[in-house]
């Protein structure tokens, strides 16, 4: 049997004018990530692109799409980088709108919640960025501030610069996040040493440091769970 194109279904079949014709609220969730999608390939349409992605959401849960990644997306046999993209704009605005003041309010509990807050952004910097994750007493992201550009060291990240931002925000803890442009997540003894100082400084202040992560290609490495502190 010969597959039809969306142009070629009838015109009540078609997402974009069945969204205009009848309402957003009236069209399935494949539908509604076909809008999205826009344009099919030779093999599968826009639709039927968007059900492959749904079905990436093991549990049925349209929420766990939220924590695929660009990479994961872009497996799907006609998800390209453009695609993928727009697919993860559209979901972080769905995050944003369901809040009361559009503002995401990341909690973190694991050292995996920073992971996937933070390593799509950081896997392929190309310079060493040291960030720090500036927490409230129920462990929500105040904010994330950059604090240094360059390899770790005591000179580059000192606790004047670090804390600063921490005590002006009122932060209860801090995490510390940096990337190694190399793709490998191990930690060097200048990141260990520069890290106990922090952690000693944080509780001379009172701010607790909970832990330092450092991302890599896709990997990442925990000091508190590794027992670096």
């Amino acid at each position: 049997m010969e597959r039809l194109n969306i142009k070629e279904l009838p015109v009540c079949e078609r997402p974009y004018e069945k969204l205009e014709v009848v309402g957003a609220e009236h069209l399935s969730n494949a539908e509604l990530l076909a809008v999205i999608i826009k344009t099919g390939t030779k093999s599968y349409t826009a639709i039927e692109l968007a059900q492959h992605v749904l079905r990436l959401s093991h549990d049925g849960r349209l929420s766990t799409l939220n924590n695929l990644s660009i990479e994961q997306l872009k497996k799907i046999k006609g998800i390209g980088r453009v695609k993928a993209i727009q697919i993860k704009a559209a979901l972080e605005l769905s995050k944003r709108v369901a809040t009361s003041d559009g503002v995401v309010h990341h909690i973190i509990k694991s050292a995996n919640d920073v992971n996937n807050l933070i390593m799509e952004e950081m896997r392929y910097l190309k310079k060493e960025i040291f960030r720090a994750l500036l927490l409230d007493t129920k462990n929500q992201v105040i904010k994330i501030t950059d604090i240094s550009v360059g390899s770790l060291n005591s000179s580059i990240v000192h606790p004047r610069e670090v804390f600063s931002e921490a005590i002006k925000y009122g932060s209860n803890s801090i995490i510390f996040v940096h990337n190694h442009p190399s793709g490998d997540p191990t930690p060097s003894t200048e990141d260990i040493q520069t890290t106990q100082r922090l952690e000693n400084a944080g509780n001379i202040l009172g701010i607790k440091v909970l832990d330092h992560i450092v991302i890599g290609d896709g990997r990442y490495v925990s000091f508190k769970e590794k027992g670096f502190m």
